[in-house]
């Protein structure tokens, strides 16, 4: 059987172009060669094989040219639906049921709970919930301040990250306690292709240190001690640490946080006799301020949470290993929020709190 195509100089000028050029999808190129073999006068058979495509394929391009010409082989039509689109009343069920309830016996909905709830495919939920960036699964934490000071110390430390004093050093200092020497039962493999490197879930301990670091906010260089505990009297010794460290000329400008051995009676003396350093106190629950836990953010996933120490001395080495090679290039954090981006931020999650106590729980809580 044969079928005739008329095909005009143009249009074949056109469709051997198509078929020429490597970037032309691959279904226009056969779709074209469907085209092109029909007005040679070639059979629906011939054409078949040619193309590698059935008879009816063949059949209903040769029609889509004859309706349409060139310009119909790229686009596709489009196939109606095998089920009704989802109402926006069942949409607005499943959002509603989302954000203000949960299921009787777990305190969130997953996809295959809201689908048997609603009578609906645990796929659709998926679109649903997609569409209205809902993670039910997911849960952030956070702690508000009730520092009565908040707004005068974040104002205060803000200031001293982008608009630091002339004459001085601005120092990030705090205390990593309790990192533990860990060694695992048995020894792990080695990562290869298509496996992870594995260790075991259980350990062995062997003892704890503390690291004293402070970070120069301008350079990124860390002053890092490790000391067996972090009481006032291991405190003062890390501030005579930092005096010998730095010149003697700059005032030093010292971030800290409210644990009780920064301000006690014996720390209060020993700054008295040092005028240059002057202590500035982070709001409460307000540690993410202090960009010294920036560093002991990388420290830790770098160098302390993967590693197998046998003894506190193998992990006190680790620690300085890891301090020597991020000094030899150091790379300063950047601080970018203002205080008033800080202070609205805070204004704004004290109104939302306000309001769930109220009993006027919003659906999208901003912490």
């Amino acid at each position: 059987m044969k079928t005739d195509i008329t095909v005009t100089p143009q249009d074949r000028k056109h469709l051997v172009r198509l078929i020429a050029d490597r970037n032309t999808p691959a279904k226009v190129v056969w779709r074209a060669q469907i085209v092109l073999a029909s007005a040679d006068g070639e059979s629906v058979k011939a054409i078949c094989r040619l193309t590698g495509k059935s008879k009816p394929c063949v059949w209903r391009w040769q029609a889509r040219f004859a309706e349409e010409g060139v310009e119909g082989l790229p686009r596709d039509k489009t196939r109606p639906p095998g089920r009704q689109p989802l109402s926006d009343k069942i949409k607005t069920k499943v959002l509603t049921k989302t954000s203000t309830e949960t299921p009787p016996n777990a305190t969130h909905w997953s996809v295959r709970t809201m689908a048997k709830e609603i009578g609906i495919s645990h796929t659709s939920v998926q679109r649903i919930w997609a569409e209205a960036g809902l993670k039910p699964h997911l849960v952030r934490t956070f702690k508000v301040s009730n520092d009565p000071l908040f707004e005068e110390k974040v104002t205060d430390v803000v200031g001293l990250y982008m608009s630091p004093p002339d004459k001085a050093l601005v120092l990030c200092v705090d205390e990593k306690s309790q990192i533990q020497a860990l060694d695992r039962t048995q020894p792990g493999l080695p990562m290869k292709r298509g496996r992870a490197a594995t260790m075991t879930h259980d350990y062995k301990r062997h003892g704890t240190t503390t690291l004293f670091a402070a970070l120069d906010v301008k350079t990124g260089l860390v002053i890092g001690e490790c000391l067996p505990r972090h009481r006032a009297k291991e405190f003062i010794h890390f501030l005579r640490r930092i005096d010998r460290a730095t010149d003697k000329h700059l005032d030093l400008h010292l971030i800290v946080d409210n644990y009780g051995t920064h301000k006690t009676p014996e720390v209060n003396a020993w700054l008295a006799k040092h005028p240059r350093f002057k202590l500035h106190f982070i709001p409460t629950s307000s540690s993410w301020l202090n960009l010294v836990e920036r560093f002991f953010a990388e420290i830790t996933g770098k160098r302390i949470r993967r590693g197998v120490f046998r003894s506190v001395g193998e992990l006190k080495a680790a620690i300085h290993d890891y301090l020597d090679h991020h000094n030899a290039d150091p790379k300063p954090f950047q601080w970018t929020k203002t205080a008033k981006e800080i202070l609205d931020k805070e204004a704004r999650a004290l109104e939302k709190r306000r309001a769930i106590e109220s009993g006027h729980q919003p659906l999208e809580p901003e912490h």
